[in-house]
């Protein structure tokens, strides 16, 4: 049987407990990443206790409240706190989501708290998502065109309008892609749900001419055939959409044109 060990910088330690504050109401135990690459140390697990008489309900709150309240220097991202943005993607009792549509009650003990996996940490828990936004400029997502462009709008029926319905809710948040074990093992190559479903809305927009060009792109065996039909991009996906379903209709298109 083969054994694979991580190397000793990089397995997580036990960190500092935070004293609970004075005077606290119900407190609530949060657990999180902890990593620095400029003071050489391991990453670390680190216990604060956060105030829920002096704190919001979701789970991003509490992170925010430890930062203003406890420990400023702790990173992460986070932007609109509507589930909007994507920014504050991150890992939460075990599951991809959102921090601030996290609701801390849907959680049973410790708030355990990690940056998206798989991914290289830029510091605590903020990754390096630069190769997904890389990927995600490669299908060039933008609407391309041939024929003259009409002196107001492109013009598009309810029926075709609908069929976009369930792709351009994407927030690009990467819980998905992140989710993915194909992803995982081969994210320099496979481009992952999040892109391909990105991939899919523009291919089939009735607006758009360039769906031979962009099938043409997919058609290789890592792009787009790594999928194995797994369905974590779907279960992790907090706008409740379905990539491995866009990804299924991107191979039969490709099949279609061949018959």
């Amino acid at each position: 049987m083969v054994e694979f060990t991580l190397p000793k910088n990089s397995k997580a330690t036990q960190g500092k407990a935070w004293p609970a504050p004075l005077r606290a109401g119900e407190l609530r135990e949060y657990q999180v990443y902890r990593w620095n690459p400029d003071d050489g140390r391991n990453p670390r697990l680190e216990t604060y206790q956060v105030d829920l008489d002096d704190c919001g309900p979701m789970v991003l709150d509490g992170l925010i409240w430890i930062k203003n309240k406890i420990d400023p220097t702790l990173t992460f991202r986070r932007s609109c706190r509507e589930g909007v943005c994507g920014s504050c993607a991150m890992n939460i009792d075990g599951t991809n989501t959102l921090a601030c549509t996290k609701d801390m009650k849907d959680i049973k003990g410790a708030v355990k708290i990690y940056p998206l996996p798989h991914m290289p940490v830029v510091k605590d828990l903020v990754p390096d998502l630069t190769e997904f936004y890389a990927q995600q400029a490669s299908i060039k997502p933008w609407l391309q065109t041939e024929s003259v462009t009409p002196e107001k709008e492109w013009k598009q029926s309810h029926e075709d309008r609908a069929k976009l319905d369930g792709l351009y809710e994407c927030i690009l948040c990467a819980c998905c892609s992140t989710s993915c074990p194909s992803y995982w093992w081969n994210s320099d190559r496979y481009l992952g749900p999040a892109t391909l479903l990105q991939s899919y809305r523009w291919i089939i927009d009735s607006r758009d001419e360039a769906a031979g060009d962009r099938l043409d792109d997919l058609e290789d065996p890592f792009r787009l055939y790594r999928c194995h039909t797994i369905m974590n991009c779907a279960k992790a996906c907090p706008k409740g959409l379905n990539p491995a379903q866009a990804i299924a209709e991107i191979k039969k298109l490709l099949v279609e044109r061949r018959t």
